[in-house]
């Protein structure tokens, strides 16, 4: 065998050998899950319930449920992809201080939750708990708000239901776009096991549609929420000016504005008007 020849199989080889890595533990790269026992107690200043869902598939979503006296309704709060529900929770207080009961979920493999974890599963298991919140809400009263990872899995929930409205905080374009920015040179669309086509779901979404974005967010670029925002009509994009990707709950404009999504009705009635 010529040098050259070797080169090109070694080549060949050592491509090979990184798609397999990166198919087979790619749940290590996207996620990264805070394990609790299933004893924990969570603690908060505030009142809550600790909810637990049975899946059909043998999966076991942990969730909690803060309520207020006299609520304006419910966000359901579909978080990133790291930690658990215990250090999340803290979120809460944005939504329980403007009037709104908060509901948040850990993913299967996060918290206290278990299962295998697909992106199947991942919309399956949101809109079992969607579906469970409805019940108890008229659907006119649940706000949908996903945050970096889970505004993906938002936007797929929000298409198959009628909420009130969805709010996404720091979304990306589809994940395929997103990892595709660091991934270009491998075959994504056959590796990838976690596509979230956020720009196909988007287009399904019957509901106004609000989206807070930092303007200096370096791991979701404001891009792709300005990209999302072409896609349909009835949406809001709302820049948080110097802005990062963790630090938006740190600026005041982010409370402004969060608190004017939620009570101001004006707002919301012309997105309204936008989708009939």
């Amino acid at each position: 065998m010529q040098e050259w020849q070797y080169i090109i199989l070694l080549f060949i080889g050592s491509y090979v050998s990184l798609c397999l890595v990166f198919y087979f533990l790619q749940h290590f790269f996207f996620f990264r899950p805070e394990i609790l026992p299933t004893h924990f107690e969570y603690h908060y200043p505030f009142p809550f319930e600790e909810v637990h869902f049975d899946m059909e598939d043998g999966g076991y979503i942990n969730g909690l449920h803060f309520k207020v006296p006299n609520s304006k309704g419910v966000v359901f709060y579909l978080k990133g992809n790291s930690r658990s529900i215990k250090g999340w929770g803290k979120f809460a207080k944005d939504f329980v201080s403007k009037g709104y009961d908060f509901f948040m979920i850990d993913y299967r493999g996060f918290g206290k939750s278990s299962g295998k974890r697909t992106e199947t599963t991942l919309y399956n298991d949101a809109q079992t708990v969607y579906k469970w919140l409805s019940k108890r809400y008229t659907e006119e009263e649940i706000i949908i708000y996903g945050r970096s990872m889970g505004s993906g899995i938002a936007t797929r929930v929000a298409s198959w239901n009628r909420p009130k409205m969805l709010i996404l905080d720091s979304p990306y374009y589809s994940f395929l776009y997103q990892v595709k920015r660091y991934g270009f040179w491998l075959p994504l669309r056959w590796l990838l096991r976690y596509k979230i086509r956020s720009d196909f779901f988007i287009k399904k979404v019957d509901c106004p549609i609000f989206i807070l974005h930092g303007t200096r967010d370096r791991l979701i670029s404001f891009r792709q929420s300005e990209m999302l925002a072409s896609l349909v009509k009835h949406l809001d994009l709302i820049p948080i000016e110097g802005g990062g990707h963790n630090n938006l709950p740190s600026f005041p404009a982010y409370h402004e504005y969060l608190y004017d999504i939620l009570h101001d009705e004006a707002r919301y009635r012309e997105l309204l008007g936008e989708v009939a």
